[in-house]
């Protein structure tokens, strides 16, 4: 029986759909842009299809995202794969920015460094050195700005990674998006959500737990404010890339500004880089992948938008879950969806955050094969948006 509710996030899905059938801000195989709205509504990566999209609510566009198709490694041959990123930064675009450009670079200077014919390479440890150089390369960016642009040190980014590569899934996470997978349960016939990621938020009682066993002399590590759990009443993620002022204390001091400094010295990273890694045998049964930023799951379920993916037709179906969100985001503040689309960049900040969908299709026949030479893709989420216009 389909719920009510389901019912009206769903029925979207046939209505036809006018944005994005006359975009003339450039061609559709890097995407179209139509005011706050990107989107990438189909395309073909080696294990299968895709569809991505992102939507601005900040003054800047602290989402970045990619999707690479292809060499997984340096070296050739080496395995083909895909490889999924949501960035989600805070405090600025900076960190988020940094991390589009060579995380995956890194993994795949890294993966071909470890590569041997007897083994593939692709690994959790490898993603995690990834992550950790990137951090580095970031600080150090950092270091070298400090002076003439101490806000620096205040910016960060969340980063999820995914990698489909020799039918193994990998799933990288720090920070709190999330990314999820639609399973097909063949005795009952529908279609299971299942969260792949551990997201890093204080808000979460176990990752409060985790900083108290880091910091056991620090009483204050995570603090209770205005009803939202915070790491040193500052910040809600316990894991980043970038954040400078809270993983060395010498960019927590002037000329950073007093609103992020500390009141007394720490001898130790507060926040952590090193990512949390699911690694997992692809199945089948297992139909997709939703990659998001968190400001999809705060206006819809796991199960909510994995039936939404499964019951709509594949072309769009990003962008139309990211609307859906949208819309539920509209209803809460007792608005209509239209009067939400009028309201620009900035202010809409108030309604919803900038949020990345990514939708992974997974095609069995293709997961298997390494040695399969599928289509070669680079795609960059949200480049080109106005931010002055209205999705």
């Amino acid at each position: 029986m389909v719920s009510t509710s389901l019912m009206r996030i769903v029925s979207p899905c046939w209505k036809p759909s006018v944005e994005g059938e006359n975009s003339s801000n450039g061609g559709d195989a890097a995407g179209r842009a139509e005011g706050l709205l990107w989107y990438k509504d189909s395309g073909q990566h080696v294990n299968g299809e895709f569809s991505m999209a992102v939507i601005q609510a900040n003054n800047l566009l602290e989402d970045y995202s990619q999707l690479e198709s292809g060499p997984m490694s340096s070296v050739d041959p080496g395995p083909q794969g895909t490889f999924v990123g949501v960035y989600d930064g805070h405090g600025g675009p900076e960190a988020a920015r940094f991390v589009n450009e060579r995380l995956f670079e890194n993994i795949k200077t890294i993966h071909g460094a470890e590569f041997t014919s007897e083994n593939n390479g692709m690994s959790a440890d490898v993603i995690n050195k990834a992550f950790l150089a990137t951090e580095e390369e970031f600080l150090s960016l950092v270091k070298n700005q400090w002076l003439h642009k101490p806000q620096i040190a205040s910016v960060g980014a969340c980063c999820l990674v995914g990698v489909v590569c020799s039918g193994i899934l990998y799933i990288a996470n720090a920070g709190d998006s999330r990314a999820v997978l639609g399973r097909l349960e063949r005795a009952i016939k529908e279609i299971k959500a299942v969260q792949l990621s551990y997201e890093h938020n204080a808000s979460i009682e176990s990752v409060r737990e985790e900083l108290h066993s880091l910091h056991p002399d620090d009483p204050h590590i995570v603090v209770l404010k205005n009803k939202v759990w915070r790491v040193k009443g500052l910040i809600q993620i316990s894991r980043s890339i970038g954040d400078a002022y809270l993983k060395r204390a010498e960019y927590n001091r002037e000329p950073l500004l007093a609103k992020f400094r500390l009141p007394g010295p720490f001898n130790k990273p507060i926040l952590k880089a090193e990512p949390t890694i699911l690694v997992q045998k692809l199945y089948p049964e297992d139909q997709f992948l939703i990659f998001a930023s968190d400001g999809l799951w705060e206006h819809l379920s796991n199960q909510e938008a994995v039936d939404f993916v499964h019951s709509c037709p594949r072309n769009g179906v990003a962008r139309k879950l990211l609307k859906a969100a949208l819309r539920e985001a509209a209803k809460k503040r007792e608005m209509r969806y239209s009067d939400l689309k009028k309201i620009d960049r900035g202010v809409r900040r108030h309604f919803h955050d900038d949020i990345t969908v990514i939708v992974l299709f997974l095609d069995s026949n293709l997961v298997s094969r390494s040695s399969f030479r599928g289509p070669l893709i680079s795609i960059k989420g949200g480049y080109g948006v106005s931010g002055n216009g209205n999705t």
